[in-house]
């Protein structure tokens, strides 16, 4: 009885610390809106910060969107496919993850059907509307491959323009653009140019964004270790000497997550893995995770390449693009890691996650 009397006790105790806030709760802003946060860490908290994630059905966004949830953040997650965004039910709590899409009204012969219109990044009313209420902003939205309707400067550079423009007029604190560790103005791929011309245009439109810019990046759904195990010919290109940094999509996900509760941090910060590593060091770190022979098959020149990926755009689900082809070739820039001003250690090697992803791929 006086047992569960004291454990009743300590219930009530823990509750009342928990509802008392202290000053670390309170954070303003720079635009001098204040952020007061609540609660215990965790699902049902309240970090007080609204925060926009575009591009948050891509690879990256998924686990962004869950990182923020845990912190106790509302999530807006602008989508294009209801299926994709079904994923993101289960990461906050009620009313934690605002799915935001446009509902119109089709009248016709006196019936009256409903639907929903996917979000559209050239279009600026729905951009407006996705970010209207947020404190920061993230930009993950980007392309590997070129379609009819949008190529890589539609995406990279006109969609993260008119972001960072419609951002800083709706008043947004901060902006976080996501770009990539080979953005180059110079680079042979058009893929890397758009992502540094993008950068530019996102500065002169929000001259106090930050810039990220993540290595090669490896996890679940991944497009290096897993395609690797299935088309392992298309990586033996440049005899599989290209050098990259591939770096674990949890470490750049929590990266992100931590620059929300870090002071205004302004220019550029890159994300690259712990090691630079070649192509076929990572063939053969496949090769041993699934119990497979070394591949045999033969090295392609690059001009034989490119015209198979010329080819195989004919086809209507996504392929080796032409630029990917190039991209290939492209060694990773060799800079340092600004993980430590972020609150993060070193990041996780390959090595260590690898045989998580792979091995499924075992034929036994």
């Amino acid at each position: 009885m006086i047992a569960s009397r004291v454990n009743v006790l300590r219930i009530q105790r823990a509750l009342n610390a928990s509802g008392k806030r202290a000053y670390h709760d309170l954070v303003t802003l720079p635009g001098q809106k204040p952020i007061v946060s609540q609660g215990l860490p965790g699902y049902s908290a309240v970090s007080g910060h609204v925060v926009t994630v575009f591009g948050c059905t891509g690879f990256l966004g998924r686990y962004l969107v869950s990182k923020l949830a845990k912190l106790g953040t509302q999530v807006i997650i602008p989508y294009r496919d209801e299926d994709e965004a079904r994923i993101f039910k289960p990461m906050g709590d009620l009313g934690q993850i605002v799915r935001m899409v446009k509902t119109y009204v089709i009248v016709k012969k006196r019936q009256t059907n409903e639907g929903m219109q996917e979000w559209d990044i050239r279009n600026e009313n729905q951009i407006a509307e996705c970010l209207r209420h947020s404190d920061i902003v993230y930009n993950l939205a980007g392309r590997d491959y070129e379609t009819k309707n949008f190529n890589f400067k539609s995406v990279h550079v006109d969609g993260a323009e008119r972001i960072a423009k419609i951002a800083a007029e709706s008043g947004v604190s901060r902006l976080v653009h996501v770009s990539h560790l080979n953005a180059s103005a110079t680079s042979e791929s058009k893929f890397y140019r758009t992502k540094a011309e993008g950068e530019e245009r996102v500065k002169a439109a929000f001259p106090t964004a930050t810039i990220v810019r993540p290595g090669t990046l490896f996890g679940y759904e991944d497009k290096l270790l897993t395609n690797m195990a299935v088309w392992p010919i298309w990586w033996k290109l440049n005899h599989g000497e290209t050098k990259i940094r591939p770096v674990h999509v949890l470490d750049v996900a929590q990266a992100l997550a931590n620059l929300m509760s870090i002071p205004q941090i302004s220019g550029t910060v890159n994300f690259p893995g712990p090691s630079t590593l070649t192509y076929n060091y990572l063939l053969e770190l496949v090769s041993s995770i699934t119990l497979r022979p070394p591949t045999r098959a033969p090295v392609l020149p690059k001009a034989v390449a490119s015209a198979l990926a010329r080819a195989a755009q004919s086809v209507w689900w996504p392929a080796l693009s032409p630029d990917e082809v190039v991209r290939r070739y492209i060694d990773d820039v060799d800079v340092p890691g600004d993980w430590a001003a972020v609150g993060m250690g070193e990041p996780s090697e390959i090595e260590d996650h690898a045989i998580t992803y792979l091995r499924r791929y075992r034929s036994a």
